[in-house]
C-alpha cells in the first residue's frame, strides 16, 4: 500500500461524555475524497483529529503512516483550511503569506520563490499589495488555500469551504481543489452535495458521528436507482405529496411545481422514474439508515 494514505481504525471521539464520532474506519489515498455529512454529523470533529487539532480518544489514526499523536511530524505534511479563516486584516496578502511562511520555516529564499507562483495558481496574483480587509468573501477563501499549501504538504484538508461563496466563486474554488488533488490528497469537508458531485469519486458518509457509507459516487448513486421520481403537480398537491414521499428537489413553474422524489413503485399516473444524481442518492441513502425506505 502506498504511503500517501490516511488510515482511520475503529476512531471514538468523546467531547466529555458526549461521543461525536462512533467506530469511524476509513482509508483515503491520492486525489479528491469527499466527507459529505449535515452541520453536527462529526465532519469537523474528524478533520481536527487529522490536522491534531484534537488528541484521539480511542482508535488508531495514521497520516502517511504517521501516527497523529506525532504533532509535528503531522503537521509538516500538512495545510488545513478551517471553517472560519482569517488573518490580520491589516496586513497586504503578501505580508501574510510571508509572515506564515516564516511561521512555517521557509527560508527567505523559499518564501520569495513560492508565494508569487501560489498567489498566482490562486489567482490573486494582482491582489498581493491588497489589504485582507479589502478582499472578498471567495478571495479570502483562496487566500486560505495558499497558505495551507504554502509549505508544500502531502495532505490538504478544506472544511466546509464553499459555504457563502457566490456560484461563479464555487466553481473556481472547486477546479483550484481538483488541481491541487492531481498531486496529494485531499480532503473536502462539506454539507453541500453539488461540491461533491462536481469534484469527488470517492467519498464518505457521516451521520451522527458514524461513517454510513463509503466508496464511489457512482455506486452510491446506484443504490437509489429505480427509486427516483419527477411529476409536475400543483402546490396544494404539493403539500399532500411530502407527507408520503421524501422530495429531494423541487422547482416551481408558474402555478406547478416541478418535483423530485423518492419512492419504491410508481406512486401515481403522470409520475416518470429519473435517473437518479448525487443528492437523490444521498437523501436515498439517510432515509434507509432512519429505516424509511
Amino acid at each position: 500500500m502506498s504511503t500517501e494514505t490516511i488510515e482511520i481504525k475503529n476512531l471514538n471521539q468523546f467531547y466529555g461524555r458526549k461521543q461525536a464520532l462512533k467506530n469511524v474506519t476509513l482509508n483515503i489515498g491520492t486525489g479528491m475524497f469527499g466527507l459529505l455529512g449535515r452541520n453536527g454529523a462529526g465532519k469537523t470533529t474528524l478533520m481536527k483529529v487529522l490536522v491534531t487539532l484534537l488528541p484521539v480518544s480511542q482508535g488508531e489514526v495514521t497520516v502517511c503512516k504517521i501516527p497523529v499523536g506525532k504533532e509535528a511530524q503531522i503537521r509538516k505534511i500538512t495545510g488545513y483550511l478551517p471553517q472560519e479563516f482569517s488573518m490580520y486584516a491589516n496586513m497586504t496578502v503578501y505580508e501574510a503569506m510571508d509572515y506564515l511562511g516564516v511561521l512555517s520555516g521557509l527560508r527567505k529564499a523559499e518564501r520569495k520563490d513560492r508565494i508569487p507562483s501560489l498567489l498566482e495558481k490562486v489567482n490573486l496574483k494582482d491582489k498581493s499589495r491588497v489589504k485582507i480587509k479589502a478582499l472578498s468573501g471567495g478571495m479570502k477563501r483562496r487566500l486560505g488555500i495558499a497558505q495551507a499549501i504554502l509549505h508544500d504538504p502531502r495532505i490538504l484538508i478544506v472544511d466546509e469551504p464553499t459555504a457563502g461563496l457566490d456560484p461563479e466563486e464555487r466553481v473556481r474554488f472547486r477546479n483550484l481543489l481538483c488541481e491541487i488533488a492531481q498531486e496529494r490528497i485531499v480532503i473536502l469537508s462539506t454539507h453541500i452535495v453539488g461540491d461533491i458531485e462536481a469534484t469527488c469519486e470517492r467519498i464518505g458518509v457521516l451521520e451522527e458521528g458514524e461513517i454510513i457509507y463509503q466508496g464511489s459516487v457512482t455506486e452510491l448513486i446506484e443504490r437509489a436507482k429505480g427509486k427516483i421520481y419527477a411529476a409536475e403537480i400543483n402546490h396544494i398537491e404539493l403539500t399532500r405529496l411530502k407527507e408520503e414521499y421524501p422530495v429531494t428537489s423541487m422547482v416551481s413553474n408558474g402555478n406547478h411545481v416541478n418535483v423530485r422524489f423518492i419512492s419504491k413503485d410508481k406512486p401515481f399516473d403522470g409520475a416518470e422514474a429519473c435517473e437518479a444524481n448525487v443528492e437523490d442518492a444521498y437523501i436515498y441513502l439517510m432515509q434507509e439508515k432512519r429505516g424509511e425506505m
